[in-house]
């Protein structure tokens, strides 16, 4: 039952702590930010929400000062919006995954295989 409790507060609370970086968070310096998943722990005590974040390392490393900055208010914001005993911590992690994505479209991208060519993998399992 913890568990399913976990995932539905992990599952609300991506989606507010996301409408909240959007809509009331105001920090001009805050960069292009998404949220990309939540974990509760099994005591619901706290949160980790994975932000991925547009930019260089030096940007990443101001905007995760930031966030982890509004913690504290987007955890009050929360508590206003979901009806729970105990609001739970909010903890901001860095997630890479987006950009490594990006990373490796670009990479296939510059291949640039001519229309109709297979790829290497390809002519093996061919």
């Amino acid at each position: 039952m913890s568990n399913y409790r976990s995932h539905r507060l992990a599952g609300l609370v991506k989606e507010e702590v996301s409408r909240i970086l959007r809509e009331d968070l105001k920090d001009p310096r805050l960069g292009f930010v998404t949220v990309t998943d939540a974990q509760a722990s099994d005591d619901l005590k706290s949160v980790k929400v994975f932000v991925s974040i547009l930019g260089d390392e030096h940007e990443i490393k101001e905007n995760m000062k930031i966030l982890d900055h509004a913690a504290q208010y987007v955890r009050t914001q929360i508590g206003h919006i979901v009806q729970l005993r105990h609001v739970p911590d909010i903890v901001f992690k860095y997630d890479p995954s987006i950009e490594h994505g990006a990373r490796i479209s670009k990479i296939l991208a510059d291949l640039d295989l001519p229309e109709g060519e297979a790829s290497p993998e390809e002519e093996k399992e061919g």
